[in-house]
């Protein structure tokens, strides 16, 4: 990856304020409230992340029957997005490091808003490409920002309730681009599909105003009592955050070695957690959700369903994508990481070798049909409950403080690398392999996703990040850092 040092640590020379000031806030009316509303307003970039997945997939058709574009077009289309996904991610830690997640996130509302513009008012292909490429830049300082500000706002025992709620934004969001496909569908009203972002952009900019300020970032800039006061506002406890800012500026420590490749060459256990946070996210995409997701109206037009019904069916996975990712919320903190990352991975593999029997042997008939609308459902809902959230909660817990910034970026580069990849290619490899060998590959890498997580994925419910970080420095074994 090519970035210079992380000096996550430097103390700031000066005290001018940024967009993370003021770091102060009113006392919360009750303990840990100011960081519930913090935690869901930061979480509602999921919302403007997945609006773009549902959007893309409904208006693909349309875009490229008014500009007459190839399949291999069509491909770019989607994965540009990816493109600038990448470049965003990357540029995400340096700028979040240097200007704190507060404006971070909110440049990112303003990219998407203008992405958005570029694309409902595109007369020619090459400005709706540049459009999602900066709607993708956003999205990938998003998914690298907002996962990391939650784990920093809030303590362990709501950490990955609130992360969660990230990836169930997201999947609402896919619902309403889908549903507004369904609806602008018979008219073919694409631009006003890819124009919708701009509404849910503008209302999260105000937002990001009254977000506070990122404890762990204040005290890596050498603000500390300011983390201090925010961590009180945060928690209700001056007692508890006391104690909590104690434990960062320890984990900090005095004169270490803090920028991120410095990091990589000096310190084993920190080659290790960007390891962890690199091989989930590749995974994750491994899965083959996204070609679900970005391209289920042109599977569903496949297995003969008309244009309407086939963007109607998409709106069907909308919604089981996002009642899981709400039930999800819930399971996260109850059930814990590895037991429902494991149920998630067999249910996505058994889902699609069901898919790829169905496609293989070319069955035929309503029986065949909705039999492979239901493998998706279930593949869907298996995602949604496991893979989905988990792996951005653990990648936002696994990282020490002092590279942080670092190892998020790193993880969620191979995540859009990985997206883009496995997006760029779909139609290619369904045009050569045929869709019941593609589902089959999908089928097996889910699989060895399976035994990824059972070898090596920790649990880490209920665990302050500091004591992840104590684990992880003991040389403990990775599947053991969380308890």
């Amino acid at each position: 990856m090519p970035r210079g040092r992380v000096n996550v640590l430097q103390p700031a020379t000066s005290s001018v304020s940024t967009g993370n000031t003021p770091a102060t806030a009113p006392a919360p009316t009750s303990p840990g409230s100011q960081a519930v509303r913090a935690a869901l307003t930061t979480a509602a970039a999921g919302l403007l992340v997945g609006l773009d997945t549902g959007l893309i997939a409904e208006a693909l058709g349309f875009i490229g029957r008014d500009f007459h574009a190839s399949a291999r077009m069509q491909e770019w289309i989607v994965s540009v997005l990816m493109v600038g996904a990448l470049l965003g991610s990357l540029g995400a830690g340096v700028f979040s490091r240097r200007f704190g997640r507060k404006l971070t996130l909110g440049t990112a509302t303003l990219l998407i808003g203008l992405g958005a513009l570029l694309c409902a008012t595109a007369g020619m292909i090459g400005q709706i490409l540049l459009g999602r490429f900066l709607i993708g830049m956003a999205i990938g300082i998003c998914t690298f920002t907002a996962p990391l500000y939650i784990s920093e706002l809030t303590t362990g025992v709501m950490r990955g309730t609130m992360v969660s709620t990230f990836s169930m934004l997201q999947s609402a969001g896919i619902l309403l681009g889908y549903l507004a496909g369904g609806i602008f569908s018979g008219g073919g009203h694409w631009r006003l599909m890819v124009g919708l972002p701009v509404i849910p952009a503008a209302v999260l900019c105000v937002g990001c105003v009254f977000l506070p300020a990122s404890p762990s970032w204040l005290a890596a800039r050498g603000r500390f009592e300011e983390a201090r006061r925010v961590l009180r506002s945060l928690r209700g406890d001056e007692e508890m955050a006391d104690r909590e800012l104690d434990n960062i500026r320890h984990e900090l420590g005095e004169g270490r070695p803090v920028g991120g490749f410095a990091l990589l060459r000096s310190k084993p256990y920190f080659r290790r957690s960007v390891a962890l946070g690199v091989g989930l996210q590749v995974m994750q995409q491994l899965t083959g959700i996204n070609v679900v997701l970005y391209y289920a109206p042109k599977i569903l037009e496949g297995a003969h369903f008309g244009t309407s019904a086939a963007a109607w069916a998409t709106v069907l996975v909308g919604v089981i994508n996002a009642v899981i990712g709400v039930v999800a919320v819930y399971m996260v903190s109850r059930w814990g990481r590895r037991p429902l990352l494991a149920a998630s991975c067999i249910i996505m593999a058994a889902a699609l070798a069901v898919a790829a029997v169905i496609e293989g042997l070319h069955l035929q008939g309503t029986g065949a049909t909705f039999s492979l609308m239901g493998a998706l459902l279930v593949f869907v809902a298996g995602f949604g409950m496991g893979a989905g959230p988990l792996v951005w909660t653990l990648c936002s817990e696994i990282q020490p403080i002092e590279g942080r910034d670092f190892g998020v970026a790193c993880s969620t580069l191979a995540n859009w690398g990985m997206d883009w990849g496995v997006s760029n290619t779909f139609l290619s490899i369904v045009a050569v392999a045929g869709a019941g060998w593609t589902f089959a590959g999908f089928s097996a890498l889910n699989v060895a996703f399976l035994l990824f997580t059972l070898l090596l994925v920790p649990e880490t419910r209920n665990v302050p990040l500091e004591v992840i970080e104590q684990h992880l420095e003991a040389g403990r074994p990775l599947r053991e850092i969380g308890r």
